[in-house]
């Protein structure tokens, strides 16, 4: 007798508004308020002599930073990742403003992951906030109970959920359908602490009445022109001929808007991915100008050399193409970078590098953004380390 055939599940695993998370686990009587991370050292929270904190508010922000992340409580005024910070403060200006501490989302993150992997170890890592796990092989994936189909895979869902609060107090929501791109709508659909598990005959109910962007891969611009051509949901789309779709928007692309409108997504889980590159930037509360506001300059260029430097020596990786971002007071924005004859993870090498790009750069106009970054990365483990120097002699800043 034959054997059933194969289900294929995949997860797509979302950790809930994860910055904002892992700050309440730091400062718990911020719990239920509203909370936007997006600050800068100053809005550090100060100790009061009574042991209470002081944290700093929305209203009292002057400067032109935007929201990394906020509370399910802030965004209920509307304000939400990327938004302005001076245009949240005009909606929630009583909302909690903290500085942003990538070095501890980083240590979650690889605290979550490492929890998942104890119960699914086939992991593709998308960010320091969400994976994919395959699920299909696992024991109990296959199974099947009465009244419930899918029971097996949802208590392999519901353990990875309750393994990642064990290891980090914090809740997740994962989408638990056949493929990636069914998935990581679904995880969304139920958010936060949620669970939604989809099948192929769930796409009429719950996923065509969805918006069209809420498909992955479906930006701005081509929302717009599916908006023009009077397609606005998912199930809109589904119902347009593929033919049509080629015309509008070219071959690769309206075949693959034709399959993700009917949830067709055969990509597999990849669970070994090398980064193409590794940055830092910041941007200034007020523009600056190279000449006047050069020892500021030459701080933040120096440390933010350092930190990719710093990233690239934990992570095992050398770089050999340096590169600088910069972004003028009129938004136009500016690259350069520098190959170098052997790869580095050194602060001061990047430094000198990202130094010489910044010679090929116009320098009149006052900078709001500035950037490092580290290219055509290399595996460096037990390559030498150049001895550490940080300026040289002769750079702008």
């Amino acid at each position: 007798m034959p054997s059933p055939p194969r289900h294929r599940w995949i997860a797509h695993l979302d950790m809930d508004a994860f910055y904002a998370s892992v700050e309440l686990l730091r400062y718990p009587e911020l719990e239920g308020q509203p909370v936007v991370i997006g600050g800068g050292r100053r809005h550090q929270p100060v100790q009061r002599a009574d042991g209470t904190r002081e944290f700093a508010r929305l209203a009292t922000y002057a400067g032109r930073g935007v929201i990394t992340t906020a509370t399910y409580a802030a965004r209920d005024y509307g304000v939400h990742s990327g938004m302005g910070l001076m245009k949240a403060a005009a909606l929630a200006p009583q909302a909690v403003l903290l500085p942003v501490d990538h070095d501890e989302y980083k240590r979650y993150s690889r605290r979550f992951k490492a929890a998942v992997a104890e119960v699914a170890p086939l992991i593709e890592d998308r960010g320091i906030d969400e994976i994919y796990i395959d699920l299909t092989d696992l024991p109990g994936a296959q199974d099947s109970v009465a009244h419930d189909p899918h029971g097996g895979v949802r208590a392999l869902a519901l353990e990875i959920k309750n393994n990642v609060r064990r290891a980090t107090g914090l809740s997740c929501s994962i989408g638990l359908t056949p493929n990636k791109l069914l998935s990581k709508i679904a995880s969304e659909l139920d958010k936060p602490d949620g669970l939604t598990l989809l099948t192929a005959a769930d796409l009429p109910r719950q996923i065509w009445p969805l918006p069209v962007r809420r498909i992955n891969g479906i930006g701005p611009k081509a929302g717009a022109k599916l908006k023009a051509l009077g397609i606005g949901t998912i199930g809109e789309l589904a119902g347009r001929d593929v033919a049509g779709l080629v015309e509008q928007f070219g071959r690769s692309y309206g075949r693959w808007l034709h399959d993700a409108a009917h949830g067709l997504d055969d990509r597999p889980v990849v669970t070994v991915s090398e980064p193409v590159s590794m940055s830092r930037e910041t941007t200034f509360d007020r523009d600056l100008h190279a000449r006047r506001d050069r020892a500021e300059l030459t701080r933040v260029f120096t440390e933010l050399a350092e930190q990719v430097a710093s990233d690239l020596q934990r992570q095992g990786y050398s770089g050999r193409t340096i590169g600088i971002k910069l972004r003028f007071e009129d938004f136009k924005t500016v690259t350069r970078d520098l190959t170098l004859d052997a790869p580095t993870d050194d602060a001061g090498s990047i430094r000198r590098a990202a130094g010489q790009c910044l010679k090929r750069v116009d320098l009149t106009r006052r900078i709001r953004l500035l950037g490092v970054r580290a290219g055509t990365l290399v595996r460096s483990r037990g390559l030498p380390t150049a001895p550490a120097r940080t300026a040289a002699d002769g750079e702008l800043f």
